[in-house]
């Protein structure tokens, strides 16, 4: 994807909080997403702008944006689904008309200034129906570590340098950034008083990107790489909490199922594919003695900027922390660029036995874990399975997540030439069951 005027550093918008440095939400990003607020509860289309919400649909009744037909009646519907299924040059044009809509040269900001709300205001809803959620597994570090972790001896498996490995997740269970994770309960293995279900002892996040699917594929087509990129309406941030203790007892042979079905955060903004243009990348190396790559999972573009810098950041707020007047501790830093599968590999690979991609349709990477061990994208990892606990600064230590803690995952691109971009925030507090009811 081509850079043009939307990615020059050098435009400001009258929105004098997208100007700030370290602003998320500067005039080079534009995120979409949906939202409510208090006094109108039917959702909205809306763009971030610094500490603010732009109304695509109040916009666009204004005569401030100039989109065709199509796009202005996708930007009336509830969700983005079908402003996803018009492809890139659709949201490109949008992208364009809201950047100038937005920016210093715009000779009328005061009408637009209409269409604005704080993003304080905003009850920030799922971006997209989501008809199928497919989670994936492609971080070489993650896969390693948490193999040896869950079972003693375990290695990684032998399929994973050869095809990107993934199960498919529970659609009805994602929920917008904010919402608490109940902790679950389920069966965690052979008891002497009969099967039980308990509550969950080992639950975890996982630090993830994911895009959502732009127009997709008919059944029976598959998608090439070259072409996978023109299927990805854009990328967001999620956590996939997980019960290891239940997901250690049930994950054979089939792979997860309760341990992972109970909720799956996701961060409200989307970031489109073209807004993270300056920041696509070479994806890691090989090395000499690794299997080939399939000649339908590699080619020349790819290999050139298959792969997305995004620096993620996890931070843990306890409940003693609060109390104590702390700030959330940052407990990792996992770069996505170093994922041994990149997004556009899992989208060929999901749809090379002609499966048909939907708008809407999620795909996450999985867990986000660096080189080190500190920059585990999971408490499985950093803890080896609890045994080895995380100190925390204010002297409390955690094996795994403890009822009270707030557990926030943000996403930020940098390069020098560029503006800095961000994702907001997908973020969640860990809850006991109400009652503490049992199944």
């Amino acid at each position: 994807m081509q850079l043009n005027q939307t990615h020059d550093p050098d435009r400001r918008s009258w929105v004098d909080s997208a100007n700030h440095p370290g602003t998320d939400f500067p005039l080079q990003n534009l995120p979409l997403g949906v939202y409510a607020t208090r006094d109108n509860a039917a959702p909205r289309i809306g763009v971030a702008i610094g500490d603010c919400v732009l109304d695509l649909a109040a916009a666009r009744d204004r005569g401030l944006l100039d989109v065709d037909d199509a796009t202005a009646h996708a930007i009336r519907e509830p969700r983005l689904n079908a402003l996803m299924a018009l492809g890139q040059a659709a949201s490109s044009r949008l992208r364009r008309a809201v950047f100038e809509l937005l920016s210093t040269r715009n000779p009328t900001p005061a009408l637009a200034e209409e269409c604005l709300l704080p993003v304080s205001d905003a009850r920030m809803q799922l971006p997209a129906f989501v008809g199928d959620f497919t989670d994936f597994y492609t971080s070489i570090h993650h896969a390693s570590r948490a193999a040896r972790a869950l079972r003693p001896g375990g290695e990684l498996a032998p399929n994973f340098r050869h095809l990107p490995i993934a199960y498919h997740g529970r659609a009805s269970s994602l929920v917008v950034s904010g919402t608490d994770c109940v902790r679950p309960s389920g069966q965690t293995g052979p008891d002497a008083a009969g099967p039980v279900y308990r509550p969950c002892a080992a639950l975890d996040f996982e630090a993830e990107v994911a895009c959502f699917v732009g127009p997709g594929n008919a059944l029976g087509v598959p998608i090439s790489l070259d072409d996978a990129a023109s299927h990805v309406f854009g990328l967001c941030l999620v956590n996939d909490w997980s019960a290891r203790d239940m997901q250690r007892w049930e994950a054979l042979p089939l792979g997860p199922f309760l341990a992972k079905s109970f909720m799956t955060s996701v961060s409200p903004w989307v970031v489109t594919l073209e807004a993270l243009a300056p920041f696509r990348t070479a994806p890691p190396p090989r090395a000499a003695d690794e299997p080939a790559i399939s000649p339908a999972l590699t080619s020349a573009g790819h290999a050139a900027d298959g792969a997305i810098r995004i620096q993620l950041q996890v931070s843990l707020s306890t409940a003693a922390m609060r109390r104590q007047g702390r700030a959330a501790e940052v407990i990792a830093r996992p770069g996505f660029a170093d994922q041994y599968w990149t997004l556009f590999q899992m989208l060929t690979h999901h749809a090379s036995n002609g499966c048909n991609l939907r708008p809407g349709d999620l795909i996450s990477s999985g867990t986000v874990s660096g080189a080190d061990v500190v920059d585990s994208g999971c408490l499985l990892e950093r803890t080896t399975n609890g045994t080895l606990p995380l100190r925390l600064e204010n002297g409390e230590s955690r094996g795994y997540l403890e009822d009270g803690d707030e557990l926030a995952l943000r996403g930020r691109c940098e390069r020098e030439g560029y503006a800095g971009i961000g994702f907001g925030v997908c973020a969640g507090a860990v809850v006991p069951r109400a009652g503490g009811r049992q199944p």
